[in-house]
């Protein structure tokens, strides 16, 4: 029956009431859908659109909040190494823009990672790490998946054959390789060669070359003087325009200014990490005099480096920085300066022989021998450098390039990364998918058995004390659930069924409510049915199954969801009495996913527990409805 009669609706002031009511329905509709729309816009974010306003996310159709977003993962969400990489000046990726392309300087910029085998310390692969919205970005999602392969899921022998001690597989994680500082140096574990394997594989426009001349204008000069030029001009008595005219000389620089080479030989012996230093051989004797000094015999000497040398003199000079033991602590000392605490003499390598080998320097040496001149290379490459020194590698334009053939790929990342996020924790981590629907469905069944025969019961028999029982299971619906928690926790104790099933099932399985709700029902059906099969000779049970029960299909499916939605949103319950992890549901999994995650991630959590329960109204609202609206018609 329609809420307005055909005749009512006829009429200016009937067309008008009419149009008033959908807007109201309009605008319910509306209420109830935004706060979805909300979550799952929130669910695509990252800082740098976080607090960007509107349900339709910006980089869904723009370009360049995509690119942001991109260059954002790209480095890990760090400001710093994009500075460091880009020899930029960026507060925040807000403020990147689209570079200006140079396509035929990135391709010389490939041919010289194709000609000039580089390290594997001396480039990283970004996409691996998300330390603000602490979700998990794209290439860690493969190199998970990587190991999870080779070891065939056997989290133990990944950690035998690595030397790792992970406790599950979403606990594998990967620190961002950062070679600048000297405190920091490959640990050359077997966890770190399976990475560097991997990233070989990578494409080059999802990685990037250590800028070591970067890392001295940005992290270096920068947190000295200010990033105010004139301070460093006064300091320095120079006149450059900007940071961006500085160079970091891969020698002693004679032709600076005195400040200028204190500033170069401070970052050399003190700052920069031993992976970048060479020293020429006109510093074999200072090394081995240093030696000497610091061991006094050979044989100490031997002992410590496992080695089996006649004498000092035998002792090469270190080619390549070691990654780690006492030669690495003697090679350093040697850089930055030894004083022998018996002599007060300082013993250190001569400031003339430090060299620097450097991406930048290589990549300005591999263009001077390509073509000869920097005419040349301007009029070949069409650009309008002053001298080789001001190249930098055209590492920002080599990305935007595989930007702009991935923007496709690179919005279904940012659209799912969350979510993914989200199921790799509930579906790799422990059981959680396994224990909810096991809970779920013995839920549901001890709820269509123990409600509907204890209602059965109380209509079918009526005792005297059927009100007072009514009465009694009603009021346990007057105090909320929490208070009976403790005593709950503590009689399962004793029973010693925590950590179990049976614990989140049976203290739920008989409610009053649900009662109380089915023998109203079953009172409202014909007596005579009952009278009658009877007569035909049936039983309790089989009147229960074929007359109540078949009669009762909406209101069991009332029962059913309330049940079901009962235990799939069971939280505080299920973590008191379950605090084996194995034994967890997927709502405690989404809680401690919350407890270490951002906010991004949470709005991933809450939509991905939302849709088993819309689901499950969509496909049952019918059902529901019919046993709300005519449970007496049935």
């Amino acid at each position: 029956m329609p809420l307005r009669s055909t005749v009512a609706r006829r009429g200016f002031g009937g067309g008008v009431r009419t149009l008033l009511l959908y807007l109201v329905l309009a605008l319910g509709a509306t209420l109830m859908v935004y706060p979805l729309l909300t979550v799952v816009s929130g669910s695509t974010r990252s800082p740098v659109d976080l607090s960007e306003p509107g349900l339709i996310p910006q980089f869904l159709t723009d370009d360049t909040a995509l690119y942001r977003k991109f260059v954002e993962s790209l480095f890990n969400e760090s400001v710093n190494t994009a500075n460091i990489v880009y020899h930029s000046s960026l507060r925040t990726f807000a403020d990147l823009q689209p570079p200006n392309p140079v396509p035929l300087l990135v391709e010389e910029w490939l041919g010289f990672l194709h000609e000039i085998p580089l390290p594997p310390y001396a480039y990283t692969c970004g996409m691996v790490q998300a330390p603000i919205s602490r979700t998990t970005p794209l290439l860690l999602r493969r190199f998970r998946n990587l190991l999870f392969r080779r070891f065939g899921g056997d989290l133990d022998a990944l950690n035998q054959t690595l030397g790792t001690d992970f406790v599950e597989w979403n606990a594998l994680f990967i620190v961002p390789e950062d070679y600048y500082t000297r405190r920091r140096l490959p640990a050359g574990t077997g966890y770190l060669q399976a990475f560097w394997e991997f990233k070989k594989r990578q494409p080059p426009g999802l990685c990037f070359a250590a800028a070591v001349e970067g890392f001295y204008k940005t992290l270096f000069l920068k947190t000295r003087y200010s990033r105010d030029i004139a301070r460093y001009n006064r300091i320095h008595r120079t006149s450059y325009g900007s940071y961006d005219e500085i160079h970091l000389p891969a020698q002693y620089p004679q032709a600076l200014t005195p400040a200028e080479r204190a500033d170069w030989e401070e970052f050399v012996r003190h700052t920069l990490n031993l992976l970048w230093i060479r020293v020429t051989p006109d510093a074999r004797d200072h090394y081995q005099a240093y030696l000497e000094a610091r061991y006094g015999d050979i044989s100490a000497l031997n002992r410590v480096y496992g080695t089996s040398y006649a004498g000092f003199p035998q002792v090469p000079l270190v080619e390549s920085p070691p990654f780690s033991g006492r030669r690495v602590e003697d090679w350093s000392d040697f850089v930055s300066g030894w004083k022998d605490p018996d002599t007060g003499r300082l013993y250190r390598a001569p400031v003339q022989s430090l060299r620097l080998w450097t991406l930048e320097d290589q990549f300005r040496k591999y263009l001077r021998r390509r073509f000869g001149t920097i005419q040349e290379l301007n009029r070949r490459l069409g650009t309008a450098y002053a001298d080789f020194p001001s190249i930098i590698p055209p590492q920002q334009q080599l990305h935007y390039r595989w930007f702009l053939h991935h923007r496709s790929r690179l919005r279904r990342e940012f659209v799912t990364r969350n979510i993914r996020t989200v199921l790799d924790y509930v579906l790799v981590r422990g059981r959680a998918i396994r224990n909810t629907a096991i809970y779920c469905i013995l839920a549901v069944l001890g709820a269509l058995v123990v409600n509907p025969a204890a209602a059965y019961a109380l209509s079918r028999y009526r005792p005297a004390s059927t009100y007072r029982w009514l009465l009694f299971m009603m009021l346990t619906m007057a105090f909320p659930p929490v208070i009976t928690q403790i005593p709950l926790f503590l009689l399962l104790r004793n029973l010693g069924l925590l950590n179990t099933f049976p614990a989140l099932v049976l203290p739920g399985i008989a409610h009053g409510y649900s009662i109380f709700l089915l023998k109203g029902f079953f009172d409202s059906l014909p007596r005579e049915l009952y009278e009658s099969a009877a007569l035909d000779g049936a039983g309790e049970w089989r009147m229960f199954r074929h007359i109540t029960l078949a009669m009762s299909g909406p209101i069991l499916a009332v029962i059913a969801l309330q049940a079901f939605t009962v235990a799939y949103t069971n939280f505080m319950f299920a973590l008191l009495i379950c605090q084996n992890p194995r034994m967890w549901t997927i709502m405690v999994w989404l809680y401690q996913l919350q407890q270490q995650s951002g906010q991004p991630v949470v709005y991933g959590a809450l939509l991905v527990a939302a849709i088993p329960t819309l689901l499950v109204f969509l496909l049952c609202q019918r059902v529901i409805l019919r046993g709300i609206i005519f449970p007496t018609e049935q």
